[in-house]
């Protein structure tokens, strides 16, 4: 509405102005007047105050004004409707391009008008301090400033902060001892450039009037504070001629180049603004030559160069010296200085269309060169995540694969974490540097930038949400396994095996639970950030839910289902169940059905919602009783006496005492057969270590028995021969034998099968 007001006001003056001016000249006017006109008078519309405005529109009549405000309105409703008219994808990219290629063929126009301007510039800049003689004194007093800051900063630097540096070691310093001397260093060198600040700042308003600061102050603080503060950064990171200290992984040649280059690019940027500046103040402006444009452009040639003559020691200091590195992080090394040439590029193409656009107060504060750094250091802070998740990280709890994938896992987790967050807080610096005008650019609906930038950070937030409690649960997901200790090929072997705890079985289930919440729940704020309703979305969700209620009551069945029996905690992963014969270890749980893998390999699935009862082998303790047939002539205290002494061996063993809940011990005998007595022996012990226990007691068993002389029986055929018979040859009498022994078999078959006839 404002804008509406004051382009009336403005028109109206303007329309007076041209009647006054036509009646002047004897020019005919599109207005009618009385006969009694006033004497027209010329006046220049530079000159109107709105005194004369109001004088002016007083001596109109009201058809007059009337027929000026609506022509007025009807323009301002034309330019808005013309505004508002949606342009076509080509249109768009017509005037991208336009805008680009302008700034470009006017720079290259107006080469030839390059070195006068300078050259009128310069004349113009020796003028204003009274010729050569006091530019030279002008010169004189600003190296002399320089000379007493950086003698100032010296001394305190030298004589008060006093850094001790660490003698280079054969193994090289530790982590510690490189970053406190590294970090003391760029204090201190930060601490003195704050005292040259101080200083040249003081001594300045001292000693030069104000026409002179306007030429000192950028000069210094773009060509030589600005390299310093990078070089003190630099230096920090870089540190050249000392690889004992170096925080990156490359080799001297390539930290001294790269020192020294980021420094030549600061001051090359730096020039940039100070040579613009510099011609503006003495009266050359910035569109007459476009000097600037041409220095800028030095810039990201420059940039260009660097990376590409320091590729090899650019991608090894991204590849960094973890051993745990991934392809991502190789492919990440690889391409970082085609990377660095991209952005430079890129720079200059956005630098060129704002300048077409007419957007050029957004780069005097140099929001390019930002921008640009942060995308370029992006990789590097990468590098530097890594690094130090690699010492922050809690170390490995337990031993064997579990608890080193664990490991893996959750290193990869903070750096994902640690990834995103730097996305983030360098998407907040570019946007704030841009005032998020960079983003309106490309989008003409009013509130775009700031959508898209609330979606971006709602997103990471939900990122870093979701990759935070899988971290959280994966971590107490791998202690619980790594804690529970258990022989996984005895578990799956034999029936009986020892479960997992409660939380290793619940936990999966809480995880995907989880990570599916935290999605659906970012997703739908994200989208609302967007400026989507989304009202019709969960009104559909709820409809839909509902809908899936009705027609999957089974579904329904089982999920419920399942969540009863998790919380009276019937089975847990690992453990041993039968239902309703069907046997197997819990190898996997979802939300809707288990997974029991039988000690034959079989896998069988089982929805919650179909298990009548559940018995459960591995809870808790295992008894296991072990039968032993021996001669009757056998001393059942003898034997008695050697499983105690074997139940007190194996208690006092490492690899068994952990694993025994009540040791070996004999019960007596248990019953007689036709071939000896049957002596029984048990033990108690966790679920899934009965099985190695049972063997190892029978190896001692055995050897025990042989040392006391005691035999196992085995079934014998006796067959009697009467006294005539004795004299018969010995192929005969084995004949009779095998004869004797066939029937005996024979016998016993038929005993055993009588039972399963089950009854008449």
């Amino acid at each position: 509405m404002r804008h509406i007001v004051s382009s009336i006001l403005l028109a109206l003056s303007l329309c007076v102005v041209a009647m006054t001016t036509a009646q002047a000249q004897g020019l005919p006017t599109t207005t009618t007047s009385s006969s009694s006109a006033p004497e027209a008078v010329e006046i220049n519309p530079e000159e109107m105050t709105t005194e004369a405005i109001n004088a002016m529109v007083a001596r109109m009549s009201d058809d007059e004004v009337r027929a000026v405000l609506l022509d007025r309105l009807d323009a301002v409703a034309a330019a808005q409707s013309e505004e508002a008219a949606p342009k076509s994808l080509v249109e768009r990219a017509t005037n991208l391009w336009h805008a680009f290629s302008q700034p470009l063929l006017g720079a290259v126009r107006k080469l030839p008008a390059l070195v006068p301007a300078q050259i009128t510039a310069f004349q113009n800049f020796a003028e204003t301090y009274g010729g050569f003689g006091g530019v030279l004194t002008l010169f004189g007093l600003t190296a002399l400033l320089l000379a007493v800051g950086l003698g100032v900063e010296y001394a305190v630097r030298t004589w008060l902060i006093k850094v001790r540096n660490p003698e280079p070691a054969e193994s090289g310093a530790t982590l510690r001892e490189s970053v406190t001397f590294l970090f003391k260093r760029f204090l201190r060198e930060i601490f003195g450039l704050v005292i040259f600040y101080i200083t040249i700042r003081t001594l300045g308003r001292t000693f030069l009037d104000a026409q002179a600061v306007t030429f000192v102050a950028p000069f210094i603080g773009y060509m030589i504070w600005m390299p310093r503060i990078a070089a003190a950064f630099s230096r920090l990171l870089m540190a050249p001629n000392r690889p004992d200290l170096r925080l990156v992984n490359v080799n001297d040649h390539w930290a001294s180049f790269i020192h020294r280059h980021i420094i030549g690019i600061v001051i090359l940027g730096g020039a940039t603004i100070f040579v613009v500046d510099f011609n503006v103040v003495n009266g050359v402006a910035a569109g007459e030559t476009r000097i600037g444009f041409w220095i800028d452009s030095m810039v990201y040639v420059y940039i260009a160069y660097v990376a590409w003559t320091a590729r090899e020691g650019l991608s090894e200091m991204m590849r960094g010296d973890d051993p745990d590195r991934t392809e991502f992080d190789e492919s990440v090394a690889r391409i970082y200085p085609y990377f660095a040439m991209g952005v430079a590029g890129a720079t200059w193409v956005l630098v060129s269309t704002l300048i077409g656009l007419g957007k050029v107060q957004l780069l005097l504060g140099g929001a390019h060169y930002t921008t640009m750094f942060w995308l370029l250091i992006a990789p590097v802070i990468d590098t530097g995540i890594r690094g130090l998740v690699r010492h922050v990280v809690p170390p490995m709890q337990g031993e064997g694969q579990v608890a080193h994938d664990a490991y893996i896992a959750t290193k990869r987790s903070y750096v994902r974490i640690g990834r995103v967050i730097a996305v983030g807080a360098v998407l907040v610096i570019i946007t704030r540097t841009w005032n998020v005008s960079l983003l309106s650019l490309l989008q003409e609906g009013a509130g775009i930038g700031d959508n898209l930038f609330s979606f971006a950070m709602t997103a990471i937030v939900g990122y870093v949400v979701y990759e935070g409690v899988s971290l959280y649960i994966n971590r107490r997901l791998a202690a619980e396994m790594t804690a529970l200790g258990m022989s996984q090929e005895d578990a799956d072997n034999e029936m009986g095996g020892g479960g997992g705890s409660r939380l290793s079985t619940v936990l999966p289930l809480a995880l995907v639970t989880a990570q599916g919440a935290i999605i659906v729940v970012f997703t739908l704020l994200a989208i609302g950030n967007l400026g989507v309703d989304i009202t019709p979305l969960l009104a559909g969700a709820g409809i839909a839910g509902l809908a899936i209620g009705f027609g999957a009551q089974k579904l329904v069945t089982d999920v419920v289902s399942g969540v009863f029996f998790l919380v009276d905690d019937a089975f847990r992963v690992g453990e041993y169940v039968e239902i309703e014969g069907t046997m197997g270890a819990v190898e996997k749980i979802s939300i809707r059905s288990m997974q029991l893998r039988h000690h034959r390999g079989p896998v069988h699935t089982i929805p919650y919602g179909e298990i009548p009862k559940l018995t459960n082998y591995s809870r808790d303790w295992v008894i296991m009783k072990l039968k032993f047939t021996v001669p009757f002539d056998t001393n059942p205290n003898q034997v008695k006496k050697i499983f105690k002494k074997i139940g007190q061996e194996m208690l006092q063993e490492e690899l068994y005492k952990d694993d025994f809940l009540q040791p070996f011990k004999s019960q007596g005998v248990f019953d007689f057969d036709d071939v000896g007595m049957i002596i029984r022996g048990k033990f108690m012990a966790k679920p899934g270590k009965q099985f190695m226990i049972r063997k190892e007691i029978y190896n001692r068993v055995k050897a025990e028995f042989n040392a006391a002389g005691i035999d196992f029986a085995r079934r014998e055929v006796r067959v009697a021969l009467p006294d005539g018979a004795k004299d018969l040859p010995e192929a005969e009498k084995t004949a009779l034998t095998a004869a004797a022994a066939a029937a005996a078999q024979q016998q016993e078959e038929q005993a055993a099968a009588a039972p399963a006839k089950g009854p008449d």
